[in-house]
């Protein structure tokens, strides 16, 4: 008798607890050995998702309850990763659509239920982070039921279960304040509101590849659901490609999920999702199938990409002495692999052979990439972000954004000033009377690069901002670019804490004293809005009548500590961030002063990167 199966994906907007649900889940399971040594959030893999405490990458996990096998994927919350949630999506019955209690929906709770409903799965909303002082359950239940009608949910999904929980001590409550203390109503309401897959293990094979993964051991790994019919180890099988090409080929291992392990199978059933070795070449949607009968299964559809940028070599006169991955070859190889795994990302060719263009969602996205890059020992530069601009019936259009800005009430009258500059339009403003205020904005995609920092420095680090794809407009013109110069050094040497002593005045400092930098290396953000040559590595000079270090104290006001992000909002149109696996730098893209256009003669960039619509 084939085992029951549950198959379901954990939506959420980032940070309202979905890896924290799925590791008390996971804990209460009895997955784990009681003497098991376990990290907190056991779901976030990598060193990036630890630091930053989010989901990059859609994982899949599997637990027993009372025989019933449930699948569990654990999706990216961040709109920028969009392309994992729509695979996952692909491998599941039902969703669990995670809300926080106190901040309610927000703009990914949207993005992901749309794309969940558009694909009729039912949901179950668990209200999360109850124990919240400022939880106001009642009041977000009466927004996530606004949210469903807004999105033309039928009467069917409008008929959803509802539990209450803190997935940090792992209860939860059918009713709130009820007598529960484990997760026991959760497992529940998952074996009784999520059917069991559809399919037939008498029709022909029908393998869809969501996910891939790679092992030393075995090459390429294609993660995906059973739809129809049955697998062996040892089976003959065809890979149905786009072109409608089939290529034949033997199944050398099957893995099924449990827990965070994989268990070698002799065979995997309708409905399961598994993990197939024995594949060269397989790419994201296409279908493992019947070689007899082949059924293949509809594409993926991703959303398309809104934002590129520049990657190119490193060419600054420090290039080469922390990373040993430099040349273009390695730049081009590693992005390649990268498209193999992340169906969001393009990369283009350019003209010259030592740069490329690469499209993703966002900045996140890309930040998240060069920053994995940088780890692994990569050296290269990256240019500053730029929209895709496509062209429908002769008119250019450019893509817009819905933006929540949640801040005290105090700073709403600098909030709107600054997205005014940058084209947004209020759409909404909400006051839950707890001294912070939520507004609602449409504004182009290009007006939020290097929003958040600039949001960030007005509201004093209060801020919280979210941000979604909400579909493309009419192009609207230039938008105002940074206001303020930078501080350019003009020599070869160290920097000395005389010189920035002398200079700290003029703006904000990017380097302390003892720093090595080149001619054309941006060492801080000029305050007003012309470039500036300084020389910072300049030494007090010493007297017949006084040592070098004689008279005055010096006090240095310290410095800004660049992060990736950082840097990549603050560059302008004529500057590079130099990034390397010690070190990230900001430089002009033409280093000799002489040679350098000044500001005011620059010719102004294209607008955006165009794409045929």
């Amino acid at each position: 008798m084939a085992q029951a199966i549950r198959n379901i994906a954990i939506i959420a907007h980032v940070d309202h607890g979905k890896t924290t649900l799925v590791d008390a889940m996971l804990r209460q399971s009895g997955i784990f050995r009681e003497n098991q040594a376990l990290v907190e959030r056991v779901m976030d893999s990598n060193d990036l998702e630890r630091e930053r405490g989010i989901t990059i990458l859609a994982k899949n996990t599997a637990l027993l309850y009372h025989g019933t096998k449930i699948n569990i994927v654990d999706t990216p919350g961040h709109s920028d990763f969009g392309g994992e949630v729509e695979r996952a999506l692909r491998m599941v019955d039902g969703v669990l659509l995670l809300v926080d209690a106190s901040e309610g929906p927000l703009p990914q709770t949207r993005y992901v239920l749309q794309k969940a409903l558009q694909a009729h799965l039912p949901p179950i909303v668990v209200l999360n982070k109850i124990d919240r002082a400022d939880a106001r359950t009642n009041a977000v239940l009466d927004e996530i039921y606004d949210l469903f009608i807004d999105l033309d949910a039928t009467e069917d999904q409008l008929d959803f279960p509802v539990l209450y929980t803190n997935a940090k001590t792992g209860v939860a409550h059918r009713a709130l304040n009820d007598a529960s203390t484990n997760l026991q109503p959760l497992f529940e309401a998952i074996v009784t509101a999520i059917p069991a897959p559809s399919g037939d293990a008498a029709n022909p094979l029908q393998i869809q590849v969501t996910n891939l993964d790679y092992s030393d051991f075995l090459g390429r790994i294609a993660i995906g659901r059973v739809f129809n019919g049955a697998l062996r180890r040892g089976a003959q099988v065809g890979i149905a490609k786009p072109s409608g090409q089939f290529v034949p080929t033997v199944i050398t291992k099957l893995f099924t999920f449990r827990g965070l392990q994989r268990d070698e199978a002799e065979e995997v059933t309708c409905g399961d999702i598994v993990a197939i070795a024995g594949f060269e070449g397989i790419q994201i949607g296409e279908t493992i199938t019947d070689l007899d009968h082949p059924a293949p299964c509809e594409p993926l559809t991703i959303d398309e990409p809104t934002l590129a940028m520049i990657f190119t070599v490193n060419t600054s006169p420090l290039a080469g002495r922390e990373g040993n991955r430099v040349t273009s070859r390695d730049i081009r190889d590693r992005l390649q692999k990268e498209l193999l795994t992340n169906v969001s990302i393009r990369v283009e060719d350019l003209d010259t052979t030592d740069a490329f263009r690469v499209l993703g969602r966002g900045e996140l996205q890309l930040a998240i990439l060069i920053e994995t890059m940088r780890r692994e020992g990569y050296e290269l530069m990256v240019g500053k972000p730029e929209i895709v601009v496509r062209t429908e019936n002769s008119r250019r259009l450019e893509p817009v954004e819905q933006l929540i800005v949640d801040c005290p009430e105090m700073f709403i009258g600098i909030v709107m000033e600054t997205l005014g500059s940058r084209r947004g339009e209020v759409g909404k403003i909400v006051n839950h009377g707890s001294g912070r205020v939520r507004l609602e904005f449409r504004i182009p995609s290009r007006g939020l690069i290097g929003l958040r920092g600039q949001l960030m420095t007005d509201t004093r680090g209060t801020a919280l901002l979210h941000s979604l794809f909400d579909g493309w407009i009419e192009y609207g013109g230039e938008l105002a670019s940074r206001a303020t110069g930078a501080l350019v050094a003009d020599r070869v040497g160290e920097t000395t804490a005389f010189a920035l002593w002398n200079l700290q005045e003029r703006g904000v400092l990017f380097v302390g004293p003892g720093t090595e930098v080149y001619e054309g290396m941006i060492v801080g953000e000029n305050a007003r809005e012309a470039d500036m040559d300084v020389n910072v590595t300049k030494e007090k000079k010493q007297t017949n009548m006084r040592a070098s270090s004689a008279d005055e104290a010096i006090r240095l006001v310290p410095h800004r500590v660049l992060t990736l992000e950082s840097a990549i909002e603050f560059i302008a149109d004529d500057e590079y961030v130099e990034v390397t696996p010690k070190s990230i730098r900001l430089r002009k893209k033409v280093l000799d002063g002489k040679r350098r256009p000044r500001r005011w003669q620059q010719v102004r960039p294209s607008p955006g990167v165009s794409a045929a619509g």
